[in-house]
């Protein structure tokens, strides 16, 4: 079985602290792990994003003088800092219906009562424009939207054939024409991504 080569990065941070456990061989048995301990976790805390250690490597000094220190009866001062806090977590991006999405929403459903062929078109028209849906979604729209359209005018030559009222071939007309804009309405709003809850 073999093993997988170390990284680069990998290899300077084990080089460095066999240098000084090499350089701090003399030092009684309980300091030496205090100083390789210290050593090891100030290099644990600073690392790059990256992972390159160079940097941090290059702050501790030579391990010949970190082990000289540490013989004269103290760790240098930048090792027994604290290490800086930890930069605070960007908050969760809250998705919330914007302006336009709102007013797509409220023209294909409340707005379709009103102006049943104009307001939905206008609203599969913003909704069109916002990144806020996927293409699948608002093909979706759009087949709701137009296809209750053409509902209605089916609805209304086929009753008309059939020698129906004229009041009753307006109110089926009239609801199957919102109807479809409605539904559009909804699978829109809930096709907007929920804020994530912690």
């Amino acid at each position: 079985m073999t093993t997988a080569p170390l990284a680069h990065t990998d290899a300077l941070v084990l080089d460095y602290l066999a240098a000084l456990w090499a350089a701090s061989e003399d030092l009684p048995p309980e300091r030496r792990d205090e100083l390789m301990r210290t050593v090891t976790d100030y290099l644990a805390l600073r690392r790059a994003p990256d992972g390159d250690p160079s940097p941090v490597l290059a702050r501790l000094g030579p391990p010949e003088q970190l082990a000289e220190a540490t013989r004269r009866g103290f760790l240098p001062l930048h090792l027994r800092l604290p290490a800086p806090p930890p930069a605070p977590a960007t908050p969760a991006r809250v998705s919330v219906v914007g302006g336009a999405e709102s007013v797509a929403i409220a023209l294909l459903t409340a707005g379709t009562f009103l102006m049943p062929v104009v307001s939905p078109a206008a609203g599969m028209l913003i909704a069109t424009g916002s990144s806020r849906w996927t293409s699948g979604q608002k093909a979706a729209g759009w087949m709701l939207t137009s296809g209750s359209a053409a509902a209605a005018v089916l609805t209304v030559l086929a009753l008309a054939g059939l020698g129906a009222g004229a009041g009753a071939i307006l109110l089926l007309a009239y609801l199957a024409a919102c109807a479809g804009s409605v539904i559009a309405g909804l699978v829109l709003l809930a096709g907007i991504p929920q804020p994530e809850r912690d």
